[in-house]
């Protein structure tokens, strides 16, 4: 188990993940050109494509060992919702289809894709799942906290893996010490602005005041959404899931911050030398989409021990 390639490959954990646990990732793909450009900063040897994979011809794919696919999560995942007959979402569920076309003609060995639990509530998944099946696979299901394999983020994600077996391949994943947030906040830089100050949100004052209570005066909280409800999160343990918004702010005191860039970066495992837009919503929105490079390698790892 040697080569790779990466669909879906958005700036690069699959990617990063995959190089540090031995493998050459020869091609990797996405129809993002902004996702391209900094893949092909950080990973100059491997080849890129910019494409919408349903178009891909797979003969010239580079023959590979293990494909590795993050297939669009925001039609499954319960933070977008799923109307019916929404056309974005169904467009976006039919990314999936990109794997089994490749698996169709490369045949790999092996084939991990990661998505979100839902993933599996598809309606069409027992499809999806019957023709990885009938090109040869067994699957084998991983719901995983990345927070679990090391990574300081609290990501509960599917890794699916397919391997060319009689049986399904079942991964010995070690648990690893939780990484707690206070190890990637650095409370002496960024922008910090009052928390009492005009036009700021009640609900954002109320998880103020029970974070406070809580964890005295230092503790991250969700800014919008449902998140940690209406209260704040421990240092002490990792932060929640980094979304491709502006999601966290630290809290020091009096005064507030949203997480910077480089920490959003760090919370997902990426190592410190990662090239990254300037712009600062660019380079959430890239963050928020990819695969935890910590997590990624350590799957891979597990996948070696047992092939």
């Amino acid at each position: 188990m040697q080569s790779a390639i990466d669909l879906f490959a958005g700036c690069g954990g699959w990617t990063t993940g995959g190089k540090s646990a031995g493998l050459n990732v020869l091609w990797a793909a996405n129809h993002w050109p902004e996702a391209v450009e900094w893949h092909s900063a950080n990973h100059p040897e491997t080849i890129h494509v910019c494409q919408d994979l349903h178009q891909a011809n797979w003969a010239e794919v580079p023959k590979h060992d293990v494909m590795l696919a993050s297939p669009c999560c925001q039609g499954h995942t319960k933070a977008r919702g799923k109307a019916a007959g929404n056309p974005q979402h169904d467009n976006s569920r039919s990314t999936a289809w990109a794997p089994v076309q490749n698996a169709e003609v490369n045949r790999p060995e092996f084939a991990v894709i990661e998505n979100v639990p839902e993933f599996m509530d598809w309606i069409l998944y027992p499809a999806w799942a019957d023709a990885m099946q009938r090109l040869g696979y067994a699957l084998a299901p991983h719901i995983v906290d990345c927070a679990d394999l090391g990574v300081p983020q609290h990501r509960v994600r599917l890794f699916m893996v397919c391997s060319r077996s009689k049986a399904p391949l079942h991964l010995q994943l070690p648990r690893y010490q939780h990484v707690a947030a206070r190890e990637i906040i650095d409370f002496n830089v960024g922008k910090w602005s009052p928390i009492n100050k005009p036009g700021r949100a009640a609900s954002t004052l109320t998880r103020v005041k029970n974070g406070r209570e809580r964890f005295g005066d230092r503790f991250v909280m969700p800014y919008y959404g449902s998140g940690s409800g209406l209260t704040g999160r421990s240092l002490d343990r990792p932060i929640g899931t980094i979304t491709t918004l502006d999601r966290w702010a630290v809290v020091d005191g009096d005064m507030m911050r949203m997480i910077s860039a480089d920490e959003a970066m760090a919370a997902q495992s990426f190592p410190k030398d990662t090239l990254r837009p300037d712009n600062h919503k660019l380079a959430m929105h890239m963050t928020g989409n990819a695969v935890p490079p910590l997590a990624g390698q350590r799957i891979i790892e597990a996948l070696k021990a047992a092939a």
